[in-house]
């Protein structure tokens, strides 16, 4: 690398910097005077906002996050992610910031050694804020997969539970008591039993689970204790005919899979299959067509 373009290289970054630094003056809100009241003071249902303690006057890492945070109004993209994954300690919401940060500049960094392309390097600086995404989402298809794949014998074991004399709330914790191995699905459970024992309200630690999973079958189970709890209705009898559905749905997701896998199959059939059929047929007879000028019958 030519010592010109390490100069222009450090200008642009410098500049860039500068721009940045400028912009974010601008929008930054009013610095208001966080008294130890209002930094303990719950973000909502009991929870404090992990992103107070993003300084927009601190370092220059700070400055970013707090413009990406509340600028660039990616707070809620970030906390719906955490909320999805289960709410794990680690990552929190600011550290898949700062791992969406990196990714950006590994990414940026990269395209530059490979190309000394400016355009691919904006590219590059750009779309590697992005990969992470792509990660965090199969993460949570996966873990929404086994707890909905455990789900309907949970209900079911529910059901049977609450009908020898339990309440539904002790019905799940002698479910969980009694696992030997715990899945996802327990684990969250389990978390919603602590929150109950800790003096959160039955209603809110139910509705706190299902927006933790995001899955619909959740919400209805939830919805269903609750309108239980409103009605006076038989829970049982509701949990039954709730499993069985949700039984007879999957019956007919595999059902339905099992009749477009034959369709799909056609795709690698015609790029595959095919091609290696017409070689291995017609490849002696046009060999035999260049060479001889026939088909050597």
């Amino acid at each position: 690398m030519q010592p010109i373009q390490l100069v222009l290289l450090a200008l642009g970054l410098l500049g860039s910097m500068a721009v940045f630094s400028l912009i974010q003056r601008l929008l930054a809100p009013p610095k208001e005077e966080a008294t130890s009241l209002t930094r303990l003071a719950p973000k909502g249902l009991g929870e404090v906002n992990v992103f107070e303690s993003v300084n927009g006057q601190g370092s220059l890492l700070e400055r970013i996050d707090f413009f990406l945070i509340y600028s660039a109004r990616m707070g809620p993209i970030l906390e719906n992610t955490h909320m999805l994954l289960g709410k794990p300690e680690k990552p929190n919401p600011l550290n898949i910031l700062h791992i969406k940060e990196m990714c950006m500049v590994l990414a940026a960094g990269f395209a530059y050694l490979l190309t000394e392309n400016p355009t691919l390097t904006a590219a590059g600086f750009i779309g590697g804020f992005f990969v992470p995404d792509f990660y965090f989402k199969s993460r949570i298809s996966e873990r929404q997969r086994e707890i909905i794949r455990n789900f309907p014998a949970f209900v079911d074991l529910a059901a049977l539970t609450i009908e020898s004399g339990l309440d539904y709330m002790g019905a799940f914790e002698r479910i969980i008591q009694s696992m030997t191995k715990k899945t996802e699905l327990e684990v969250e459970m389990e978390k919603t039993i602590n929150e109950v024992s800790l003096g959160y309200a039955r209603r809110d630690a139910l509705r706190r689970m299902s927006q933790r999973t995001g899955l619909q079958d959740v919400r209805s189970f939830v919805g269903l204790i609750i309108q239980s709890d409103e009605l006076g209705t038989s829970l049982v009898d509701l949990l039954r005919n709730f499993s069985g559905d949700m039984r007879f749905r999957r019956l007919n997701a595999a059902e339905k899979a099992a009749a477009q896998a034959a369709t799909k199959m056609l795709i690698p059939i015609f790029i595959f299959i095919f091609p290696t059929v017409f070689i291995l047929v017609l490849g002696p007879m046009l060999m035999s067509l260049v060479r001889k000028g026939g088909f050597g019958f």
